[in-house]
């Protein structure tokens, strides 16, 4: 049931799980949102004049982001992943949402910790009232990793000693980093839900890239406010 149209997946059948999925959450089509996604740090404020603007300038907004955000009602923000962390924020004072997109790159360069704050300063959001979940990921048993990558969270200034084991190669604990992130912007401890899934050892039911190649299809993780 894949709905990203960059991993090779037909074209028809992107449209039809897209309508599909619409149809269930009883949205328009265009209110379902999905980035293209970089492995960057951008996000994007969609307000309710998204919706007025060509087709062809709402797909150059939504491209190069990773990490949607939104105070209208009905709209779907998502992202896309297949062993990447997916975060889901929702800010219950100022009724607003947001998905972000951490694979490893992403949540070295803290995409988190910048969401947070860019909430803060689209809806004045109080990192204190924020919710968060962290959604099906690779777990710190599969992320194996080489010593250059271990070497650049250590470098950045993460606790290794909280995220990362050493077996025959390192293992990095990303939804820990970025749960991290999260209580050191300020998010409550008691307010962050991991759904403790992993992607790589339960590939029968959540696409895996490194389990079952790029082309796999792709998990949407997203947030609706009624």
């Amino acid at each position: 049931f894949n709905i990203n149209s960059f991993c090779g997946d037909s074209a028809e059948h992107v449209r039809e799980n897209r309508r599909a999925l619409c149809h269930t959450l009883g949205i328009e089509e265009e209110q379902l949102l999905l980035p293209h996604q970089v492995h960057g740090v951008e996000s994007r404020d969609i307000a309710s004049d998204f919706f007025s603007l060509p087709t062809v300038v709402r797909d150059q907004l939504l491209d190069g982001v990773d990490c949607l955000m939104t105070d209208v009602k009905g709209v779907s923000v998502g992202v896309s992943t297949a062993d990447c962390i997916p975060v889901l924020l929702y800010d219950p004072i100022h009724h607003a949402t947001a998905a972000v997109h951490a694979g490893w790159r992403g949540t070295l360069a803290r995409i988190v910790r910048k969401s947070v704050r860019d909430m803060k300063v689209c809806y004045q959001t109080n990192p204190a009232d924020i919710f968060a979940v962290i959604g099906p990921g690779i777990s710190l048993d599969a992320f194996e990793i080489g010593q250059e990558v271990y070497d650049r969270f250590a470098g950045a200034g993460f606790d290794m000693n909280a995220i990362s084991r050493k077996e025959e190669k390192w293992h990095i604990d990303l939804p820990v980093c970025n749960r991290l992130q999260l209580e050191a912007v300020g998010v409550l401890p008691e307010h962050i839900q991991s759904c403790g899934i992993c992607t790589y050892n339960h590939s029968d039911r959540f696409f895996s890239a490194r389990k079952l190649g790029v082309d796999s299809g792709r998990i949407y993780t997203g947030i609706i406010m009624r």
